[in-house]
């Protein structure tokens, strides 16, 4: 049995241990509760497809019978009413609304517009004027492109996102304390009841009023709950994935000169291949809240009873040695690709997983073919992670830009 560090502090390390103690490994989470980890690719990707087990935290008995409070800690992040936690019918209701907006194609579309936004932010970095031209790239990048473009997508206005920050960090925070869950909790609803009242009244080209004119021509299509956690879902897996990408690609990349010099030497197709790579060798959600089996379910040799729940250790099946080869613990990307389950798997893989792979890949060739020269501030080892069991990377990234800086547009020409 291991018990996992809410801290975070050797999230790689502690998903080593992970593997090594077998394929289904019990754990404990913060509060002293009770979970079963599927540490390998191939049955981690059975399970996300295995119709004995539910996505719906109500299937937990732990859940169902109070043993576990409404403010314990990792509460935020299972107890919503969206289509994460549904299952059958009533999660394809949940989620076909949100997937005709966020069609590959749709998604596409989105690329000069997250290019100017990406462009606009490196040529504000306060590193510009900073005596040794250092910023910390978290806030100033990382955070704001995945940030500005979701909630240009659903509409949410520009001074409310400080605070959509806040409530962000604090849910996927496994450090938090009973009285910042509960305050945490009813600010989040606040927050996002108003932002339906304010398109409601005020409607525009974006999904919060496309969500509530759909509701408005059928009543079935959400209700006021669903509609408020599907919201909270688009604007919480919406970004905080995708800053943590950016933030652990650049990382990546600075410690590792060999795998910068193959992907600053390459086109689209090379930065692509990093987001890939890094997807796999250091996701994003280390951890995720898998499964609740229905009925008693064996894996590997290993019985887990009905009603208990299963975590998803992401970060550990991204460098499982049988899915990924001898050297899976090795960033390389030019690696022979794999399938990884970064985004999930089976009917719930992740809706956003082409906005966040488009987002990842403009911002990284934007940031490194601005600055070439760009080099860490500080030591590797100085980097401090997020205190989190799900989100994996760094409470920041100090750099140095050494070269480069505002772009130098180019004047259209004149006719003569």
């Amino acid at each position: 049995m291991i018990t996992l560090d809410p801290t975070g502090a050797d999230h790689h390390g502690e998903a080593a241990r992970l593997r090594a103690a077998g394929p289904v490994v019990r754990v404990i989470l913060p509060g002293g509760v009770h979970a079963w980890a599927v540490t390998r690719h191939i049955e981690l990707a059975a399970l996300v497809k295995d119709q004995r087990v539910s996505k719906d935290w109500r299937n937990w008995t732990a859940i169902r019978d109070g043993r576990i409070p409404d403010d314990w800690p990792l509460i935020g992040m299972l107890k919503v009413d969206n289509m994460v936690t549904a299952d059958g019918p009533r999660h394809h209701r949940l989620r076909r609304l949100v997937t005709q907006a966020l069609t590959r194609r749709r998604v596409e579309e989105l690329r000069p517009r997250i290019a100017e936004i990406a462009e606009h932010l490196l040529d504000a970095l306060p590193g510009h004027t900073a005596p040794d031209g250092s910023v910390d790239l978290r806030p100033h990048f990382a955070v704001q492109v995945p940030m500005q473009v979701i909630c240009e997508l659903t509409g949410v206005p520009e001074p409310w996102r400080p605070r959509l920050r806040e409530l962000v960090e604090s849910i996927f925070r496994s450090t938090t304390t009973p009285d910042e869950v509960t305050r945490t909790q009813h600010d989040r609803v606040r927050l996002l009841h108003e932002l339906i009242t304010l398109r409601r009244d005020r409607p525009g080209d974006d999904l919060t009023s496309a969500l509530l004119t759909a509701c408005a021509h059928d009543p079935d299509a959400l209700t006021e709950s669903e509609l408020v956690d599907t919201l909270w879902l688009l604007l919480t897996a919406g970004h905080e994935t995708t800053l943590s990408l950016i933030l652990n690609a650049t990382r990546a990349l600075l410690t590792h000169p060999d795998q910068r010099a193959l992907a600053q030497s390459g086109d689209e197709a090379t930065w692509a291949a990093v987001v890939e790579e890094v997807l796999r060798w250091d996701a994003s959600i280390g951890n995720f809240m898998a499964r609740y089996p229905k009925e008693d379910i064996t894996i590997a040799g290993v019985t887990i009873p009905a009603g208990e729940a299963i975590l998803a250790p992401y970060s550990a099946v991204g460098r499982d040695p049988a899915q990924h080869g001898p050297d899976a613990d090795r960033f390389d990307i030019s690696r022979e690709k794999t399938k990884h389950l970064a985004f999930g798997g089976g009917p719930h893989v992740c809706l956003g997983e082409s906005l966040a792979r488009l987002e990842a890949t403009v911002a990284l060739r934007a940031l490194f073919t601005r600055y070439p020269d760009l080099a860490l501030a500080v030591e590797p080892t100085a980097l401090t992670p997020t205190e989190s069991l799900f989100t994996n990377t760094s409470q920041s990234l100090p750099v140095r830009l050494k070269s480069g800086g505002p772009a130098v547009r180019p004047r259209p020409c004149r006719p003569v």
